[in-house]
């Protein structure tokens, strides 16, 4: 069998092939979407954002380890951003 006969034939076989096997031109789009970063408040935006709820009452939250939050800046004087979603749920829990 010469090399010419084997291609004839690798092209049938392929020609066979894609009438069997539908061929997609494009490949699907995979989106990955960013995570959702949790919106953070201050302090003072966390008792403005409930009635009722003073800048010292978060502070304790904080204290007792009751909200998540981070600290930002320089060491122990850092300005603390509190989870809304968290503030919120356990708003929730305690008052329902």
């Amino acid at each position: 069998m010469t090399i010419k006969q084997k291609k004839e034939i690798i092209a049938a076989v392929s020609a066979l092939l894609e009438k069997m096997i539908p061929i997609e031109d494009e490949c699907p789009a995979i989106t990955m979407s960013k995570p959702a970063l949790p919106e953070m408040l201050t302090i003072k935006e966390c008792a403005a954002l409930v009635s009722g709820l003073t800048e010292h009452t978060v502070r304790m939250l904080v204290k007792q380890g009751k909200v998540k939050y981070i600290r930002c800046g320089e060491g122990a004087r850092g300005k603390i951003l509190v989870s809304k979603d968290s503030l919120l749920k356990y708003l929730g829990a305690v008052c329902a």
